[in-house]
């Protein structure tokens, strides 16, 4: 076994996979994966060749949004196992080399909260109710929601409460679903209390913290209807400016520690220098890059996003991120077979067709490109797999999304369901032998043929293709640092950058073959090239 190092700087280039507890492992038989399967299955992690993992929220929850709506966050949900056993976990994960990194959601906590439940049962304009948003309705008798604002999970914003002799009362703010209020971070204890949970896990081994909704926490106070246009800093909910001195508190806690804490922001902005702001040298120490995600599988299109995300991040020295999904998004070998390979949640339906054979080479091809950029990648569990998202029946969906869209939206339940990882276990592999439960989620048909089993002896599998890349990325010096440099390529469809001296990246998104220079040799392609040439939707990294 080995252990991790005290670099303080290990982030910066950092392989970090992300863990979705519920969906992992299950341990203890019950159907659910658990803090128990995810230790029995480190190994696996150890040996992908991983830096870090990152797990979604593992607290007590009503898992009215997937544990987004955490009711304590110090206590282990009982479905995923006790917080003694998450203490064995970030201890076993360090001796095989590898950090932990946890979500903390500092917008919102779940109606079940202590807090919450305490406000309910308070007057209006008490202490309680000061930790929320309570307003009083707007019309002749209150009746109409104090915004007109839409919820990002579409839907209101505002759910009305009931007096305790039963007439209506005040409404309260939730960006997301009525069973996760939002918390006013202009009261000092809101402050505190995030700060202590910080130093609470922290305490305990963790490395980092992913920050979930990061741009959303502060509010404009008086409740304008959103305007059409606005300036930097001025929308009502999003990217205010007195963010900066929230995150600028947390980095202060992060830095209390011997080997200090990093801090991971979610943050969708459109604007480049906006989302840079959060990576100044106190605040954040990355955040995801969801642009490059989030793009067509285009040449021009992917190399400028390269481009926009490495000048964004250059005048504050922070190292960018590279992710192709995560728990909300379309799984890329689905994403990248439609005839529409970007990704937009309000454009997800039910029954969009795919080509998955095209999917899987372009998902190949990404895996490359993205593991050759500079900076930390994460990899969304199962996608080393090349799982493909799954159409779940609609009388088995629990996710919000799909229901507050009154059944139009999928939801994101298609990218969540249970790994696959042998071909004759119970649940694929997922549950341990003799098990009887079902999976929280069902299976669809096949889905032990894309197992661990089925791939890890395999050396044209996918599993194979990303533990290649891992382990060049990790020993070659030119992917370890953070030099970069353009190519010149024949066309906008291939893109092509040096790391170093010793290692070019070319990708091909054309329809044509593209040869490589003479004397090239060749270090990893995601698919055959032929004669010497790297073949349409092909990613190949090579020494000149």
């Amino acid at each position: 076994m080995t252990t991790t190092s005290r670099d303080a700087t290990w982030w910066r280039n950092a392989v970090i996979y992300q863990v979705y507890p519920r969906s992992f492992a299950d341990g203890n038989g019950d159907g659910t994966g658990d803090l128990r399967g995810l230790r029995e299955r480190l190994p696996y992690l150890r040996d992908l060749g991983v830096d870090a993992m990152w797990l979604t929220p593992w607290y007590l929850s009503p898992l009215a949004d997937g544990g987004y709506d955490v009711q304590d966050y110090r206590a282990i949900d009982p479905a995923f196992g006790t917080l003694a056993e998450a203490e064995a976990l970030i201890g076993e994960a360090r001796e095989h080399g590898i950090r932990t990194i946890i979500d903390v959601v500092p917008n919102h906590v779940s109606s079940e909260h202590p807090w919450f439940r305490a406000a309910l049962d308070s007057a209006p304009g008490s202490r309680e109710r000061e930790r929320f948003w309570f307003r009083d309705g707007t019309g002749a008798d209150g009746d109409e929601m104090p915004t007109q604002w839409v919820s990002s999970f579409q839907g209101s914003t505002w759910t009305r409460t009931t007096n305790p002799d039963g007439t209506p009362g005040q409404w309260y703010l939730h960006l997301f679903t009525p069973e996760q209020p939002d918390l006013n971070w202009t009261d000092d204890e809101v402050r505190r209390e995030h700060e202590d949970v910080l130093r609470f896990w922290f305490d305990r081994g963790v490395a980092g913290i992913r920050i979930d909704s990061a741009a959303l926490p502060a509010k404009d106070p008086t409740f304008p209807e959103l305007p059409e246009t606005f300036t930097d800093g001025s929308h009502p909910h999003l990217d205010r400016d007195e963010l900066h001195d929230i995150y600028r508190s947390w980095r202060a806690v992060a830095d209390e520690y011997e080997e200090p804490g990093v801090l991971v922001g979610e943050i969708w902005l459109p604007d480049p220098a906006r989302f840079a702001q959060y990576l100044r040298p106190d605040e954040m120490h990355t955040a995801f890059n969801f642009d490059f995600m989030t793009r067509p599988w285009n040449g021009k299109q992917l190399h400028e996003a390269i481009r926009t995300t490495l000048e964004a991040h250059a005048p504050v020295g922070a190292p960018a991120t590279w992710v192709l999904s995560n728990h909300d998004i379309t799984r890329p070998v689905t994403r990248y077979g439609r005839e529409d390979t970007s990704f937009d949640f309000l454009k997800k339906r039910f029954g969009t067709p795919t080509d998955l054979a095209l999917g899987e080479r372009r998902a190949r091809a990404a895996a490359l490109l993205t593991a050759a950029l500079p900076g930390s990648l994460y990899i969304y569990q199962g996608d080393e797999l090349g799982l493909p998202e799954v159409e779940v029946p609609r009388s088995a969906i629990q996710d919000p999304m799909h229901f507050r869209s009154e059944g139009v939206d999928p939801g994101r339940d298609g990218c969540r369901v249970p790994l696959p990882w042998t071909r004759s276990g119970v649940n694929a592999g997922f549950s341990p032998d003799g098990a009887t439960a079902e999976p929280w989620l069902p299976l669809p048909d096949g889905w032990e043929e894309r197992s661990v089993e089925a791939q890890q002896d395999d050396p044209g599998s996918m599993l194979s293709l990303y533990r290649s890349a891992l382990a060049v990325r990790r020993r070659d010096p030119g992917l370890a640092s953070e030099a970069f440099a353009w190519v010149e390529t024949p066309s906008d469809d291939v893109i092509a950058f040096a790391r170093g001296d010793h290692l070019v990246c070319v990708a091909n998104l054309g329809a044509d073959p593209v040869p490589l220079p003479d004397g090239a040799e060749v270090v990893l392609a995601s698919a055959e090239l032929v004669d010497g040439q790297v073949p349409p939707d092909t990613v190949a990294w090579y020494r000149p």
